[in-house]
């Protein structure tokens, strides 16, 4: 079997590939080793910036996150007992950020592949990708029992960090970057009303603790918690006052989360790591085949949507023009904007938590930092501007 792109993969980052080649009018094949209903399960990333959710939209993708995704308009920081908001809007010109789970989107993106887009094949474990020096790459598979080969004229891998594809790239060509941090998050759902229309980050001298949300009646709630957790070891009790401690506030002490059933209980770990280049030959690496990042700027599933969104531009204008300028400029066009969400994500890490070793000098820098966000608009602007979502690169609108 050939095709023209043969995409290892198929989290938000493929089948968004997959379905923006589609439109495009280009054939692809999409290879996921996990069962459709794992893919449609597993809980990830719930904040998309303003330029996801218009390619989603763009895509055919955005009439359920339309109906049932939670436009929001900022984030309350919550420091020194003291609680500020950040407008948006207000901030960016009107840029604003959707709650709307991974899951879901997942869902509508298969749904419109399995109904119209090129070929989906879950359970098909990819073993290999050769060949990216030549112009057929393959993919080397196992489908309902039997090896198979996928030969292609370019091969994208959105298989993640533990993923096959950036083998492809060898380790004399490819360099890494990464860090580990010294915390973990200790994450839950719960069948509860959220507590505020919009995210809560807040500092503590307990640790970091975030409020999110997945719907009107279901929470997602995080605390900061050693390397090494179990996650056993935290009683639903325990994990609720110890958010209402790191959430309090000197002008509210009856404020409190609304409770409700924990229905999921995970330790994530923190990390920060990118892979250069995100390109070798035909092959190319997308989300987290490519880069990590630590969850709190809310960065992870919009850098790999911009990572495909550009790909599938570049595509789409080397079929129209038989040019690859747009697919030989993918990884630095990409890279410059992966390095501006990593530092990004690591002021938001490292200005929010505690790090077990760090001094209360080092906090008082931390306070300083949180009340220069609330205290400058140029300052609150930048976190702004960051939050919903920097320009893709050339071919953005607002550049």
């Amino acid at each position: 079997m050939h095709t023209t792109v043969g995409i290892v993969g198929g989290g938000p980052s493929g089948l968004l590939l997959a379905r923006l080649l589609h439109n495009a009018g280009i054939d692809s094949v999409v290879l996921e080793s996990r069962d459709r209903a794992y893919v449609e399960q597993r809980q990830r990333a719930g904040i998309l910036e303003q330029a996801t959710v218009d390619v989603l939209r763009a895509a055919g993708a955005g009439e359920r996150l339309d109906r049932e995704g939670m436009p929001h308009d900022g984030i309350e920081l919550r420091y020194g007992r003291r609680a500020h908001r950040v407008d948006f809007p207000a901030l960016t010109g009107g840029r604003r950020v959707w709650v709307y789970a991974q899951t879901e989107v997942v869902k509508d993106l298969i749904a419109l592949q399995l109904a119209d887009g090129g070929p989906l094949h879950f359970e098909a474990e990819v073993h290999a990708v050769e060949g990216a020096d030549t112009d057929r790459p393959v993919i080397r598979y196992t489908h309902e029992g039997r090896e198979q080969t996928l030969t292609c004229d370019y091969v994208v891998g959105c298989d993640g960090f533990h993923g096959v594809t950036r083998d492809a790239v060898p380790e004399g060509v490819r360099t890494t970057y990464e860090r580990t941090y010294p915390y973990s998050w200790l994450g839950i759902l719960a069948d509860a009303p959220p507590v505020y229309h919009e995210l809560i980050y807040a500092h503590s001298e307990r640790g970091f603790a975030l409020a999110s949300m997945r719907s009107e009646s279901v929470s997602r709630l995080y605390l900061q918690v050693p390397n090494g957790t179990d996650p056993a070891d935290w009683s639903d009790e325990r994990i609720w006052d110890e958010l209402d401690a790191r959430f309090a506030l000197d002008a509210n002490p009856e404020w409190r989360l609304k409770r409700g059933t924990v229905t999921s209980k995970a330790v994530l770990p923190m990390r920060s790591h990118v892979t250069e280049p995100m390109r070798c030959g035909r092959v190319f690496l997308a989300g987290d085949a490519a880069h990590i990042v630590p969850p709190t700027g809310a960065k992870g599933l919009n850098l790999a949507a911009a990572d495909v969104i550009v790909l599938a531009r570049a595509f789409a204008h080397f079929k129209d023009t038989g040019s690859t300028d747009l697919l030989d400029s993918y990884s630095d066009t990409c890279l410059r904007r992966v390095w501006r969400a990593e530092h990004f994500s690591y002021f938001m890490t490292t200005t929010l938590h505690a790090d077990p070793e760090q001094s209360p000098f080092e906090t008082k820098l931390q306070l300083s930092q949180l009340d220069r966000v609330a205290t400058s608009e140029h300052a609150a602007a930048e976190l702004a501007e960051n939050y919903t979502g920097l320009p893709l690169g050339p071919v953005d609108d607002r550049q």
